[in-house]
């Protein structure tokens, strides 16, 4: 198989992110079939991390559970608020689904220009 050059200058993946309605239940299942505990977190709220949806200030936030599913992965279960953000407008979408794969990349700011010259604008961050 050969290999072509990826915009993001690594194909190590070092998260995968879930979409969810009920995290408590989801994690539940998760923890069962992983056998592994989670580690919930709350994001920070808008003041701490100036978050952003497609250019705008937002005060979304969500509520995340991380296991760990291998030396190199994680799997990420979000479940957002009723805030504008990339997690609710898909949520509402799509359902619960695969929201993002992350990457382990260097040059973040580089990356998201390459990217975005590529047709794949930063839709959020904080």
């Amino acid at each position: 198989m050969t290999q072509t050059a990826s915009p993001l200058g690594t194909n190590f993946v070092t998260q995968i992110g879930v979409l969810v309605h009920d995290i408590e239940k989801t994690a539940e299942e998760f923890k069962k079939f992983l056998g592994v505990e989670p580690r919930f977190v709350l994001t920070e709220d808008f003041e701490f991390a100036q978050t952003q949806y497609k250019g705008s200030p937002t005060r979304a936030r969500a509520r995340l559970a991380f296991f760990n599913a291998g030396p190199n992965i994680e799997i990420e279960l979000i479940q957002p608020d009723m805030e504008p953000s990339t997690w609710r407008e898909d949520l509402n979408a799509k359902g619960e689904c695969v929201h993002h794969i992350a990457f382990v990349i260097k040059g973040m700011n580089e990356t998201i220009g390459r990217l975005a010259e590529m047709g794949m604008p930063l839709l959020q961050r904080g």
